[in-house]
C-alpha cells in the first residue's frame, strides 16, 4: 500500500530553520516526482517545492526561493524539505503528494498530486 508519512514539524521563531521529512513506503521514488505543499487556515493549498527523483531536477514556488532546499535521499525512499529564514507567512499545514505524471513545474499545482501525506504543521511564530 502507498503511503507517504510527513514529520519534522514544530514551533520555531522568524529567521529559524526546520528539515521536514517525507518518508515513502509501498513504492520507490525513482519513478516519481515529489512535491511539498502547504495550507494556511482560510487559503488554497499551493505548491512550494517538488523534486523529480529520477534525475533530481527541482522547482520551487517564486515565495520559497533561496530559502528552502528539496532533496531525496533514495536509499532511505525519503525527500526533505530544509527551510531556512522562515517567517510567520511560512506558518502552515506542510504536506507531501507523490505525482505520477508532471511536465516543468506543473508539479507545483496541487491538482496534479496522485497521493497526499496527512500533513505536518509549521508555525513561525516569536
Amino acid at each position: 500500500q502507498l503511503q507517504l508519512v510527513e514529520s519534522g514539524g514544530g514551533l520555531v521563531q522568524p529567521g529559524g530553520s526546520l528539515r521536514l521529512s517525507c518518508a515513502a513506503s509501498g513504492f520507490t521514488l525513482d519513478y516519481y516526482v515529489i512535491g511539498w505543499f502547504r495550507q494556511a487556515p482560510g487559503k488554497e493549498r499551493e505548491g512550494v517545492s517538488c523534486i523529480s527523483v529520477g534525475d533530481d531536477t527541482t522547482y520551487y514556488a517564486d515565495s520559497v526561493k533561496g530559502r528552502f532546499t528539496i532533496s531525496s535521499d533514495n536509499a532511505e525512499n525519503t525527500v526533505y524539505l530544509q527551510m531556512n529564514s522562515l517567517q510567520p507567512e511560512d506558518t502552515a499545514v506542510y504536506f507531501c503528494a507523490a505525482i505520477i505524471i508532471s511536465y516543468g513545474n506543473s508539479c507545483l499545482r496541487a491538482g496534479t498530486a496522485d497521493h497526499w501525506g496527512q500533513g505536518t504543521q509549521v508555525t513561525v511564530s516569536s
